[in-house]
């Protein structure tokens, strides 16, 4: 798998009902890397990566790229805000959709499956159905699901919204783990979840939507909660998003 650059030239947006979004916005996310979008609701970040997956109705003025740019069918894998499982399909069946769609599941992804089922601390569940599950449990399906995909590019709207903290940190740290050599762009709400994880953090906001900083940090994610990155940096990021609120 090789990693590939996103560069967005000059992005506006325009819907169906004539409304924009951004103005010309700039923006490069390196390849291999983790790079965490933080801003007020509404300002784009969802939309910005479904723009990036192919997912997004709109017009597009400017220039996104990938760098490699690798064939759309196995470019990305995304995850959104709804966990999305087919309610007829079993956790362990829902976390292997993308292998059985594709043709490949045999011995080797399903064994890879369980363990990480059991290793997000789902182990007994494999067979349930959807409406089992508590909405934690459901989005940890989804999140494995994304994760076995293995693309060059990862695709996560706060993927950890509804996990306690505890289970969240090991999740956080298993995302880390499995993304290793992906470009991972992942959307979230939560500083210290950004400061954790990213290799990068953009801030949005404004209006136009427009990148009001960007923090490249030193060290390998997932950081512990009292690395000196996430001590000097979370309250001058807090502010920042304060001072966007609405």
């Amino acid at each position: 798998m090789i990693p590939s650059a996103i560069h967005l030239d000059a992005v506006s947006l325009t819907f169906r009902d004539g409304s924009r979004l951004f103005d010309g916005l700039t923006m490069n996310v390196a390849a291999g890397r983790c790079t965490c979008l933080l801003g007020p609701s509404g300002c784009g970040k969802s939309t910005l990566l479904r723009l990036i997956s192919g997912a997004a109705d709109c017009h597009l003025d400017g220039r996104l790229r990938f760098d490699p740019d690798p064939p759309a069918s196995v470019r990305c894998a995304w995850m959104g805000q709804d966990d999305l499982l087919l309610p007829w399909f079993s956790l362990l069946d829902n976390v292997l959709l993308g292998a059985r769609l594709r043709g490949t599941l045999d011995r080797d992804h399903t064994e890879r499956a369980r363990e990480l089922i059991a290793e997000a601390g789902l182990a007994g569940y494999e067979q349930a159905l959807p409406a089992a599950l508590s909405g934690g449990m459901r989005q940890r399906g989804a999140l494995l699901r994304t994760l076995l995909e293995e693309r060059p590019i990862m695709l996560m709207d706060e993927p950890f919204s509804a996990l306690d903290a505890l289970t969240r940190m090991r999740l956080q740290n298993l995302s880390c783990r499995l993304t290793t050599g992906a470009t991972v762009m992942l959307v979230t709400h939560d500083v210290m979840e950004a400061l954790r994880m990213a290799d990068r953090i953009i801030v949005l906001g404004g209006t136009p939507v427009a990148i009001k900083t960007q923090l490249d940090l030193a060290g390998t994610p997932p950081r512990r909660p009292g690395d000196p990155e996430i001590i000097r940096h979370y309250e001058p990021l807090l502010e920042i998003l304060l001072s966007e609120a609405p």
